[in-house]
């Protein structure tokens, strides 16, 4: 790989995100580009979840400097409960 290549892949940034979909649920994923992510949520070609919940808004994000940091986060977040995911989006909780 070339040193320019290296160097851009240093500065690519992964993100962990909370989407809140119809029905007042939870939607939590990650993803390098978070915005055109939830287009593709949109559009029914995301997750299942989001196919069958549509998404409303993105409600947090969280950015990693590698993927696998934001997938640990991602499964983290999956596991706790609705009150502690609330209290992450509104900041009392890191």
């Amino acid at each position: 790989m070339s040193n320019a290549l290296n160097e851009i892949e240093g500065l690519m940034k992964y993100y962990t995100y909370i989407l809140l979909c119809e029905r007042n649920k939870y939607y939590v994923g990650h993803s390098k580009d978070v915005d055109e992510r939830l287009k593709r949520h949109l559009n029914n070609t995301g997750a299942k979840f989001t196919s069958q919940n549509k998404p409303i808004k993105i409600l947090w994000k969280q950015d990693f400097d590698t993927e696998i940091e934001a997938i640990r986060r991602e499964m983290q977040i999956k596991g706790w409960s609705r009150a502690k995911k609330e209290m992450l989006i509104n900041g009392v909780w890191k």
